[in-house]
């Protein structure tokens, strides 16, 4: 098994699911966020599934995520720079954070121009769990096809940091779609430059 979890020291992994260390492969970053399809988490990912013949990926988020409402704030400061004209913040932190923006729109989307940067924070784990694991199988071809395959599972979850219960979110609900989609969508080996000329 192989979870990628966030980095929060409230939700760690094997306390979480009463597991020894060792037991589980356990990947955390803030957020557990999967906006880039290089690195070392999809990397990760690919060998626990690989030589380590991993069964299950879970991605797990948790209630009260302090990059969901980091990227909550960065979502709706930049919404509101754009209106008065005032630049966005560029440190590396604000660069991490706007990378969620897509997720924190979505959930903005679906709860309605009423919500408050609460409502769209707590929504935004769920939408954020759901993002990483279609992101996951459309960056890594080796993942997307033991999972085709059968071979391998990739679940959702979030975790409750008031009542310690994970709820399970099951698998994608768009994974046939997702899994049959041409593995060429995302080129990582090409500059936008070459892609465009080629």
């Amino acid at each position: 098994v192989a979870v990628l979890g966030c980095a929060d020291s409230r939700a760690p992994i094997e306390i979480v699911f009463d597991v020894k260390p060792g037991d589980v492969f356990v990947l955390r970053n803030a957020g557990n966020t999967l906006s880039h399809a290089e690195g070392s988490v999809v990397g990760s990912l690919e060998y626990c599934v690989g030589p380590l013949k991993a069964k299950l990926i879970v991605v797990l988020g948790h209630t009260k995520c302090g990059a969901m409402m980091g990227a909550t704030q960065t979502m709706l400061n930049a919404q509101k720079a754009e209106k008065t004209g005032t630049p966005a913040k560029q440190s590396a932190l604000e660069k991490l954070l706007a990378g969620l923006g897509p997720v924190t729109e979505q959930a903005q989307w679906e709860l309605g121009s009423g919500a408050s940067a609460d409502e769209i924070a707590a929504h935004v784990v769920k939408v954020n769990v759901m993002a990483g694991m279609e992101r996951l199988l459309i960056y890594s071809e080796p993942i997307r096809e033991k999972v085709r395959s059968g071979e391998v599972q990739l679940h959702g979850a979030v975790y409750d940091i008031t009542t310690g219960k994970v709820e399970f979110l099951g698998q994608h609900p768009r994974l046939p779609l997702i899994l049959g989609m041409q593995a060429g969508l995302i080129n990582t080996d090409k500059s936008l430059e070459a892609i465009a000329e080629s």
